[in-house]
């Protein structure tokens, strides 16, 4: 049976990976099959044993061997055709292409805990109704954002809470999110949210609310969420560390901010930082104690209970019950379920007075989480949680249980070995807990490392420290205070509060230890592997011979360094990051970064979600230089979370002397035309704006763009910001003769007012890169510039279709220019969808 489970959470895994499902009927088909596997292994089993082939020892443990593997490859091949049925259904509920960017009435319910920002609200949204529409146009549910300004109006956002009935104005669009290496896949969680369409409502007299409240199951739960964390949020009013409070009472997280969550990943207690396995095991067990002890005190009553059920029975059912009240309020994740299904799974055997084992618990639990949700495979949360859980159970099942008492000259007696001293229990439970940790530590590296390309080297500190103030104080407070009245849950939640204030100090000083962090390229999955194993072999039992040679096979993962192109090439790296530019230029021992990309809020930008990823993941510590072509939020955006999370050697720019990019940046030059320097045989050239420029105070930013030429290997590239028609010809009037590239960054992202046809003509591009965003408001790129560029014969590449571009500028004239996209190289089924 486990063998059968761990192939179905593979076979799930496997079916994540693939660029198309399957069809209905073939899923059907291969359905039987499997279905079918099992009589014929029966049947074959039966057939062995009549032959007396089976008799022998090696014949039974060959059955046994092929009998397993069968079941896991049965195993695999259930669970592939489960999540493609399940996929096949979340993705039927679709809004037709042609519906997007129009406007539909809906009637529905508030269907999560709205998250509130500075600039509005976002929930998700149940439609019951389409009014004066068709029923069937829009998905079931969406994701709503309400903003306080639209489009320069100020507005009014509707106070939205769980389970009300309202009526909304909404503009809908298709799932969609940028596409880069290593970063966040915004497309598959809405498909796993079951969201199928996303938008914004409109302004409109009709926004209303119908219903105060209308009753189901799940709006009962969101319900009871959002008044915990108002409660909470009531009674520590603009405090830091709130955000955490509500964390690990409710389990939403988005109220921390981004400063304080790199803190937390940085010293490795973030799995702390929410309703994690630990805390929902320590609450239930609380409650079961306390069920267990007064069930029994009952017997010295006229109750006496425990003659009616055993009082172990009654423990473990409120333990349950309990850690599944908890879950629900933390919001069902991956690690909350785990812990539910193993409790479930553990009461069940008590209640039917079976035994079972820790990994018959475990895998039914891995079993029932990929069942209900098999795009869980794809989230880090899934491999930590199940990872942890079976590097303890390996590390210390059947190898950590109390020695007997020891007298002066030997064994003490029976009696004595049976009940050893407190100072002993003591002794002994904090072996067992530094054992565990220690298992822990070393256990999850080479899964630290794929998942994160880092480790914390002050993570066993820093959880020494965090985990039992976190789970055996500040939980217990914020779960008392959040339900005790007004006037006594402030002094409690402002204890805990304190509590976790003095804790981020303390993390904050670990944190900024030189090397808190190891970080690496991320590894390849044979190198993962060759890492695991030695990692296994590190932690098997005493005797085990030369367990310390298992850290010999962690050198290659951990001193792994970033790939460069060789000298003379050069790779370029267009990123995905919606309306705006941001593109990684690397030499053979150089890189450099043109723009940054947008701001999407206040806390989140393109350089926290997409550039540092990308560069963390791929073991990049530090840019020798940084271009910031102009001012408009579109290019400057995550110039200082950039220069905040990264060393950069210097910021060349057209911005203002007292610009906050500029006092930030080390050392900070304004382009001009007739820079140039040279990075191992790579050229570069900046062709404008001129010096007298900076002088012309009416000049619009786009009009100072940095326009920047790079040739390696007899192929060029121009980068040419946000100028405009007036810059072009200024630009064919005096360097006509330079501006010929093999590439073209287009101006303006493919605006109206730029790439006319004769600079056009005069770059002479073979490739036309187009970075912009999916359905933006400017109408990027303009049909006829679009078709402007086609009609020349260009290769046009639009980042909003392709996701990330990779450009390789081969080492010789003769090489050509190879390209690569990144939603043609990793597509998966979700994807235009």
């Amino acid at each position: 049976m486990r063998m059968a489970i761990i192939g179905f959470a593979a076979g799930a895994a496997l079916l994540q990976t693939q660029a198309a499902l399957p069809e209905a009927s073939t899923i059907g088909l291969a359905a039987v099959a499997v279905l079918a596997l099992p009589l014929a292994l029966a049947a074959w089993r039966r057939r062995g044993g009549q032959g007396g082939w089976s008799a022998t020892m090696r014949g039974a443990a060959a059955l046994t061997l092929a009998a397993r593997l069968a079941a896991m490859l049965a195993g695999c091949a259930a669970g592939f055709l489960w999540a493609a049925w399940l996929a096949h259904c979340a993705l039927a509920p679709q809004l037709a292409s042609a519906d997007e960017g129009r406007d539909f009435t809906l009637v529905g319910t508030i269907d999560n805990l709205p998250y509130r920002f500075d600039r509005g609200v976002r929930f998700n949204f149940a439609v019951e109704r389409v009014v004066g529409g068709v029923q069937g146009q829009v998905p079931p549910h969406v994701a709503l954002s309400w903003y306080a300004g639209f489009r320069d109006q100020v507005t009014e956002v509707g106070d939205v809470q769980p389970g009300e009935r309202w009526q909304l104005t909404v503009r809908l669009q298709r799932p969609h999110g940028n596409a880069n290496p290593y970063c966040f896949d915004y497309e598959v969680w809405l498909l796993e949210q079951g969201l199928r369409a996303t938008g914004y409502v409109r302004p409109d007299a009709g926004n209303r609310r119908l219903d105060g409240f209308v009753f189901s199951i799940g709006n009962v739960v969101e319900h009871a969420r959002a008044v915990l964390r108002g409660r909470i949020l009531a009674a520590l009013p603009d405090r830091p560390y709130a955000g955490v409070i509500v964390a690990l009472v409710v389990g939403d997280q988005r109220g921390i901010d981004q400063s304080d969550w790199a803190v937390f990943n940085r010293t490795g207690i973030g799995h702390l930082i929410s309703i994690s396995g630990l805390h929902i095991t320590m609450v239930a067990g609380l409650f079961a104690l306390a069920a267990f002890k007064l069930w029994r005190w009952s017997f010295f009553t006229r109750a006496q209970l425990p003659l009616l059920l055993p009082a172990q029975k009654v423990a473990a059912l409120v333990g349950m019950a309990v850690a599944l009240l908890y879950v629900l309020l933390a919001g069902f994740g991956v690690p909350a379920q785990r812990t539910l299904y193993m409790l479930t799974v553990v009461a069940a055997a008590l209640w039917l007075n079976r035994i079972t084992s820790v990994s018959h618990v475990l895998c039914t639990a891995l079993g029932v989480v990929v069942l209900i949700d098999p795009w869980a495979v794809l989230w880090p949360g899934f491999w930590l949680s199940f990872g942890a859980v079976a590097v303890i159970l390996y590390a210390t099942v059947g190898r950590t249980t109390l020695r007997p008492a020891r007298g002066r000259h030997g064994p003490a007696p029976a009696a004595a070995a049976q009940a050893p001293s407190r100072r002993e229990q003591l002794w002994q439970a904090l072996r067992l807990g530094a054992h565990t940790q220690y298992a822990v530590t070393f256990g999850l590296v080479p899964l630290s490392m794929l998942l994160f390309a880092q480790i914390s080297v002050v993570s066993p500190l820093a959880n020494a420290v965090a985990i039992p103030l976190i789970s055996l104080v500040v939980t217990p407070l914020a779960l008392v205070g959040s339900m005790l009245p007004a006037p006594l849950a402030g002094p409690v939640l402002g204890l805990a509060h304190w509590l976790v204030a003095a804790l981020a100090a303390c993390l904050q000083w670990f944190s900024g230890l030189r090397y808190a962090v190891w970080s690496a390229p991320t590894p390849p999955f044979w190198l993962f592997c060759w890492a695991m194993f030695g990692t296994i072999w590190l932690l098997a039992p005493r005797g085990w011979p030369v367990r310390w040679l298992g850290l010999a096979t962690w050198i290659p993962l951990l001193a792994a360094q970033p790939s460069h192109p060789a000298p003379g090439r050069m790779t370029v790296t267009g990123f995905d990051v919606g309306q705006g530019m941001a593109l990684l230029i690397e030499t053979g021992r150089h890189r450099l970064l043109y723009d940054t990309g947008p701001a999407y809020a206040p806390d989140s930008n393109a350089g926290n979600r997409v550039i540092l990823p990308y560069l963390k993941a791929r073991g990049i510590a530090a840019l020798d230089g940084m271009i910031v072509s102009h001012s408009d939020a579109d290019h400057s955006g995550g110039a200082l979370t950039l220069l905040d999370g990264i060393r950069i050697g210097w910021v060349l720019s057209s911005l203002w002397p007292n610009h906050p990019i500029a006092l930030a940046a080390r050392q900070h030059v304004h382009c001009a035309a007739g820079q140039g320097w040279s990075w191992d045989g790579v050229r570069f050239e900046m062709l404008h704006p001129l010096p007298s420029s900076y002088a012309d105070t009416a000049l619009k930013p786009n009009a100072r763009g940095c326009t920047l030429k790079i040739t390696a290997g007899g192929k060029s590239m121009l980068l040419a910001a946000d100028i405009e028609a007036a810059q072009e010809a200024a630009l064919l009037e005096r360097d006509r003769g330079r501006l010929q590239a093999d590439v073209l960054l287009a101006p303006h992202h493919g605006s109206g007012t730029s790439s006319t046809p004769a600079f056009l003509l005069a770059v002479q591009p073979s490739v036309a890169v187009f970075q912009v965003g999916y359905r933006n408001r400017y109408h990027h790129p303009k049909q006829e510039v679009y078709e402007r560029y086609g009609v020349q014969g260009i290769r046009r590449l639009r980042t909003d279709e392709s996701g990330a571009v990779t450009i390789d500028f081969s080492n010789g004239a003769g090489q050509g220019i190879g390209i690569a996209s990144y939603r043609t190289e990793h597509r998966r089924y979700w994807n235009g969808r």
